[in-house]
């Protein structure tokens, strides 16, 4: 008789969680449980409450009824980039590097970073002389800077072009391939879940409870026109009942 496996410490788990403000319901009775460096997608409905969920996913929000489970250290990025505008490039990646003491692997690691978002030339520019694509990239470095364990993205693209929003997501895959955390990604962007994550939540509307969990089994980068992102692509659209629509077009 063989010794059992230890149990699996999820840095991300939530179980039979529910939300409301005041006499909106919000989430109900929502369980997720999230493994290393997996990339979990979420995506919904507008306004079924994906945001609200990633909230409480980093502590910011407290349920109402349920339990949360967080290991690790979290960091946020958000749709419109937190950079401060007063300091440079290197400034703002080094916030990341504070927690780390020695100033020469701070320096390395400051580096490492730049050379990883290919932005040096650009380390004593100023968030408002970037492109926005860029100052995303610094977000980016800044986010995973230092030791944290879990990556937590609130549309980070979106305000991006097309164009743009495809280089990012290349951008992102060859980040967590030299540092990997585990990533839980909001979106609307269908196309975008499929091709990076490895399981998708479909939510449905407001009060938003698990509609459906979609993994994907291939590994990253996917081509836009790998059969699997097109597959998932279409499963999503007839989950949210947007297949017609796509067809009617």
């Amino acid at each position: 008789m063989t010794a059992s496996s230890a149990p699996v410490q999820y840095p991300l788990e939530i179980s039979g969680l529910s939300l409301s403000f005041g006499s909106i319901e919000v989430l109900r009775d929502v369980s997720i449980a999230i493994a290393p460096w997996e990339f979990v997608a979420v995506i919904g409905p507008s306004g079924c409450g994906k945001s609200t969920l990633l909230n409480v996913l980093s502590g910011e929000v407290i349920p109402s009824s349920g339990l949360v489970s967080r290991y690790g250290q979290a960091r946020m990025i958000y749709q419109h980039d937190g950079l401060f505008p007063w300091q440079t490039v290197t400034e703002n990646i080094s916030l990341g590097l504070r927690s780390i003491a020695d100033d020469n692997e701070r320096f390395r690691q400051l580096q490492e970073l730049l050379e990883l978002i290919q932005l040096h030339g650009f380390e004593n520019h100023y968030p408002h002389q970037l492109s926005g694509g860029m100052r995303q990239r610094v977000e980016l470095a800044r986010v995973l800077a230092g030791n944290s364990d879990v990556l937590l993205m609130d549309e980070p693209f979106s305000s991006l072009d097309y164009l743009t929003r495809l280089r990012m997501r290349g951008e992102l895959t060859k980040l967590l391939e030299d540092r990997p955390r585990t990533v839980v990604l909001v979106t609307h962007d269908i196309e975008e879940a499929a091709q990076l994550a490895d399981r998708i939540i479909v939510l449905t509307d407001r009060p938003a409870r698990i509609r459906r969990e979609i993994s994907i089994h291939s590994p990253r980068p996917r081509d836009l026109t790998d059969s699997v992102v097109v597959d998932t692509t279409r499963r999503i659209l007839a989950e949210l009942d947007m297949d017609t629509v796509t067809e009617a077009k």
